[in-house]
């Protein structure tokens, strides 16, 4: 492919409006281009990286026997009605009406859809199972869509869906596609984690993320690559590397969810889910007598601890929620934070809630700050965090404005209903199984996979005869993969910055791609010096020959442009290789450079394609 022919838009410099490297780059590098809000076009290189990652899912999926299928983008209503999420699903979804005034929507994704095709067409067990999957833009109103590719209004998601007769074959498809999707992640190159994750509004029960683990930015070896005159990066002055480290800091670190992990063990989970070791409360003796104290101005846990002179650690925190509807008290410890994704997953609510002062004041007789579990209406339900069931001679609200009890015990002065995991866990406790600290790293989710059971079929009627002859829900799964956000993904680890060093004894640097060889646009990148020069374009023209013979994609940057904005796009756009033919065209002598490593080594023409092979591994 000839550069002149291709559209590949780059800039100068960093856009400014860009807050994350990777839309920076995909910018920068003429990759992608907004149209407006949320909404991208995926501009020739981008696109060839995304044919790319859809080639080597396709490759996957075939292996574990799922068929690509095509459903619509543009939905009817009515399978999310008969489902319960057109009205639960909330603001993200597009809802639109034809001119019949039938209600429509974009589809964010095709559970109803798949459900509806099954049931009107598979009504025995013996066609079962089966495993679909489709690649395709999907739609969802963000109210804020930041982050270039990370979080778009539409994006390129695959979506995939099996269909059972019972839950063993459910199991063993989820392995299957567990197992596909470690296959993909690692041939795109990414360093990436399963980990135990929220079904959110897909529904169901277990779930698994895979998230790509963002790249420790303090490790400068990692981020640098070296010119062939530096020998190391301590051979960089030190006020070069502070300007690199100033401009490291202008980038947010991409990556919405906080992974928490074990630093032994393979535990691994998303903040919303993870949950830390737990002993059980061993007897305690010494209860103390509950008094009553004036607490004004004291509303805050940090208040009452100050005024009080107690740790937070020794007050419970009283919390009201409204799930679907239902007033519900929540207790933690002082010091903890509530996990509002696992109190809706314990409660099963489609729709929680904090509740408004106006109505816990009506209920209570006390505001925000003076709200404890003592003597509570006994139509309210208490739950409480697994670790209040530890705190004896506990502070809490009064249930009056202004004052607070010390020494209350739980049984003795309050009840609770019921004990769950509620908190949000922090950096350093016990890992759950016991083996190794919690750590916490920020990851991009690029993957999902749940198992929703009988949550689709049950609403909406998809059944088959079983081997008895009986009416039995079927039994679903989904998986799910942002191939978009892949890209971006992709670019947050292997975004580098090349630092070369000029004749005169400078310092220069600046950010360049450095693709994986598997998601390269091109393999080969030819940059003749020289367009005019009969001698320089013959040789290029013999080398492209060769390279394509080959098997390799290469593309030829024939540009009537100088030397140094050659080699800058080169370096911006991220080949795997890079060929010059320059001075030496006469003597069929060229100079590689391999982008990964920097390394730079003249060879002659016939000995091009072992030495890219051998450098390129």
């Amino acid at each position: 492919m000839k550069q002149s022919k291709l559209f590949i838009p780059t800039l100068r410099e960093m856009p400014s409006d860009a807050q994350v490297i990777s839309h920076a780059l995909l910018l920068r590098a003429g990759y992608v281009r907004q149209v407006s809000a949320g909404i991208y076009a995926y501009l020739p290189l981008a696109n060839r990286v995304i044919e790319k990652i859809k080639s080597i899912m396709r490759q996957e999926f075939d292996k574990i026997g799922a068929v690509e299928f095509l459903a619509p983008a543009l939905l009817t209503a009515d399978l999310w009605k008969e489902s319960g999420r057109y009205e639960t699903y909330g603001e993200d979804l597009y809802k639109l009406k034809n001119r019949d005034d039938s209600d429509f929507i974009l589809g964010p994704t095709h559970e109803e859809t798949v459900t509806a095709l099954l049931r009107n067409e598979i009504t025995s067990y013996k066609k079962l199972p089966l495993s679909i999957f489709q690649i395709q833009a999907k739609y969802r109103d963000e109210k804020r869509p930041r982050y270039g590719l990370l979080r778009c209004r539409e994006f390129i998601m695959k979506d995939a869906y099996s269909f059972h007769a019972d839950q063993e074959s459910l199991d063993e498809t989820y392995k299957d596609y567990k197992s596909a999707y470690e296959a993909i992640f690692t041939r795109v190159g990414l360093n990436f984690r399963a980990i135990v994750a929220d079904a959110g509004a897909m529904g169901g029960k277990d779930s698994q993320e895979f998230m790509a683990v963002t790249q420790d930015r303090t490790d400068l070896n990692h981020w640098l690559v070296l010119d062939k005159s530096i020998t190391s990066i301590d051979d960089i002055p030190n006020g070069v590397l502070e300007d690199i480290r100033a401009e490291f800091a202008k980038w947010l670190i991409a990556g919405e969810d906080t992974l928490v992990y074990a630093d032994k063990g393979d535990y691994a989970a998303n903040l919303e889910m993870a949950s830390s070791f737990f002993d059980k409360p061993i007897a305690f003796l010494g209860e103390l007598p509950m008094e009553k104290l004036a607490t004004p101005e004291a509303k805050s846990i940090a208040e009452v601890s100050d005024f009080l002179k107690v740790p937070m650690t020794q007050i419970i925190k009283t919390m009201v929620y409204k799930a679907d509807g239902e007033l519900i008290v929540v207790l933690l410890r002082g010091d903890d934070e509530l996990n509002e994704v696992k109190l809706k997953n314990y409660l099963a609510a489609d729709i929680l809630e904090a509740a408004d002062e106006a109505e816990v004041a009506a209920k209570f007789d006390a505001h925000f700050g003076s709200l404890g579990p003592v003597d509570l209406p006994e139509d309210v339900k208490v739950l409480a965090d697994r670790e209040v069931e530890l705190v004896k001679n506990a502070v809490v609200g009064s249930n009056e404005d202004g004052y607070h009890f010390v020494n209350a015990n739980l049984n003795r002065d309050f009840k609770v209903s019921e004990f769950a995991d509620l908190r949000t866990v922090h950096e350093g406790e016990l890992s759950p199984d016991g083996r190794g600290h919690l750590k916490f790293a920020r990851g991009i989710e690029i993957g999902h996979i749940f198992k929703l059971g009988t949550r689709y079929s049950e609403s909406m009627g998809a059944n088959v005869l079983d081997e008895n002859g009986r009416s039995v829900p079927i039994i679903m799964g989904c998986y799910g993969i942002g191939v978009s956000r892949l890209l971006s993904a992709v670019l947050e680890q292997y975004a580098r910055i090349t630092v070369e060093m000029t004749p005169r004894g400078d310092y220069k640097w600046a950010w360049s791609i450095n693709l994986p060889k598997s998601l390269a646009p091109y393999d080969v990148h030819l940059v003749p010096v020289n367009t005019k020069d009969e001698t320089t374009m013959a040789l290029t023209e013999e080398l492209r020959l060769s390279l394509t013979d080959r098997g390799y994609e290469v593309l030829v940057d024939d540009r009537n442009e100088r030397a140094g904005v050659k080699f800058a796009d080169s370096d911006l756009i991220g080949l795997p290789v890079r060929v010059t033919i320059g001075k030496k065209a006469a003597e069929g002598v060229v100079e590689v450079k391999i982008r990964a490593t920097g390394e730079v080594i003249e060879v002659s023409k016939d000995e091009l394609i072992n030495t890219i092979e051998i450098l390129n591994k």
